[in-house]
């Protein structure tokens, strides 16, 4: 048995308002697998090596279940544009780049190492429509100890020039590419149609049988833009609403990611808590491409399961603390024009950890059974405060550019 024992100020989010703190406590591992959080090592681990982080905080890694890949490159750009304008001028060129694998190997790799960096360890990602791009995406996040999933692209129409498939080539090069996706061991495939309006209704159909036949989780965009859901009923006049362009192909269940959902009415949010589908909230975008804002507050009151996304390049934070500070402000917005209540630093705390892991299969928190998805941070340079909670809370908003001295990802240690 090979066991992994942290010592420090270890926090955790084991419920949704619900911080753990145990300070100069042990977090225990076996095998990579949690064990426990304890006050005192129990006498069944003495004995085996103890990594002291004395006053450092230990607090659990982060999940980001909305991100692209290949608009790393252009984080930061076309913040003035509304969403379809933005994906016409900036991130279409850019993920045509993406043919080129000297390219993709160059960016994908210097991805992979920030996320570790920063502390994500579980993602939920976009690749492009490139087969062999995806694949050097998926080998550089599992060299740098990244988990989750990742999707090649599906997009047979309405993509313009530069960055289109034709239905045969979309179908034949996702069947290859899932042949291809067995050799890695921590990342593994997700069914990806970019948006409705981006696939056919032939492409749509067969990525529902294929991710039926497989077993494969899913991930898409819903009602973020209000002219994309215009644009949807166009498209699919039989639906309704936007969520059953996706049901309707078996694209909407429990396994299923959908982000943004800033225009999902109370009856699209039944659909998807009936179904078990999870809400990737992305704050950052949703104000930068004017989207608006998800009304995360009655989606948490009526029991959605809701985790967040850097959405890079839409959001311009890839660090999560950063996203999750950005979540809580959002928020605010909302409380501003109908009063309720904004997200607390504990509520943000969980929906950029224990929220999103929950959709890896995980427990909330340092639950005994989870794998050790931890990270460490060192925040000596910063002006002493009484307690670790104020230190934890203040780590969201001014941790600087080298706080994180270790990270574990599914219980190997991938930083420090």
């Amino acid at each position: 048995m090979n066991y992994t024992i942290l010592k420090g100020n270890i926090v955790s989010s084991t419920a949704l308002n619900q911080l753990e703190i145990t300070e100069n406590g042990y977090l225990v591992a076996a095998d990579g697998i949690i064990q426990g959080v304890f006050a005192t090592l129990p006498e069944a681990y003495e004995g085996h090596v103890v990594q002291d982080y004395r006053q450092k905080l230990i607090v659990q890694s982060f999940s980001d279940l909305h991100l692209h890949a290949p608009q790393y490159p252009m984080i930061g750009l076309g913040m003035d544009l509304p969403l379809l304008d933005w994906l016409n001028t900036y991130t279409f060129p850019l993920e045509a780049r993406f043919a080129d694998n000297d390219y993709a190997r160059k960016i994908y790799r210097q991805l992979a190492q920030e996320l570790i960096a920063n502390g994500t360890t579980r993602v939920c990602m976009f690749s492009s429509l490139h087969r062999e791009a995806t694949l050097i995406l998926m080998e550089e996040l599992e060299n740098a100890g990244v988990t989750g999933y990742v999707g090649k692209v599906n997009m047979d129409r309405n993509s313009g020039d530069v960055l289109q498939e034709t239905t045969e080539q979309s179908m034949a090069e996702t069947a290859l590419w899932l042949e291809q996706c067995e050799k890695f061991e921590h990342i593994h495939p997700m069914i990806t149609p970019r948006f409705t309006p981006s696939c056919s209704d032939e492409l749509m159909a067969y990525l529902g049988k294929l991710a039926q036949e497989k077993n494969l989780p899913i991930q898409s965009h819903l009602s973020e833009n209000d002219k994309e859901i215009a644009w949807v009923q166009e498209l699919h006049p039989d639906c309704e609403q936007y969520w059953q362009s996706y049901a309707k192909y078996g694209l909407w269940n429990d396994k299923t990611v959908m982000a943004h959902c800033v225009w999902s009415d109370e009856r699209e949010r039944k659909a998807m808590k009936d179904a078990g589908v999870t809400v990737a909230f992305c704050a950052n975008s949703n104000t930068n491409i004017c989207s608006g804002v998800t009304p995360v507050r009655a989606m948490l009151n009526e029991g959605l399961q809701v985790g967040l996304g850097s959405d890079i390049a839409g959001g311009h934070q890839i660090e999560m603390h950063q996203v999750i500070a950005s979540t809580i402000a959002t928020s605010k917005h909302t409380t501003m024009t109908n009063g309720a209540p904004c997200l607390t630093v504990a509520e943000g705390w969980y929906l950029g950890t224990s929220g999103g892991s929950e959709f890896f299969g995980e427990q909330a928190g340092f639950a005994k059974g989870n794998p050790l998805h931890a990270l460490v941070i060192d925040d000596s340079h910063l002006p002493q405060v009484d307690s670790v909670e104020a230190r934890f809370e203040r780590s969201i908003y001014r941790r600087q550019t080298g706080a994180i001295t270790a990270v574990w990802s599914a219980g190997r240690k991938v930083l420090g």
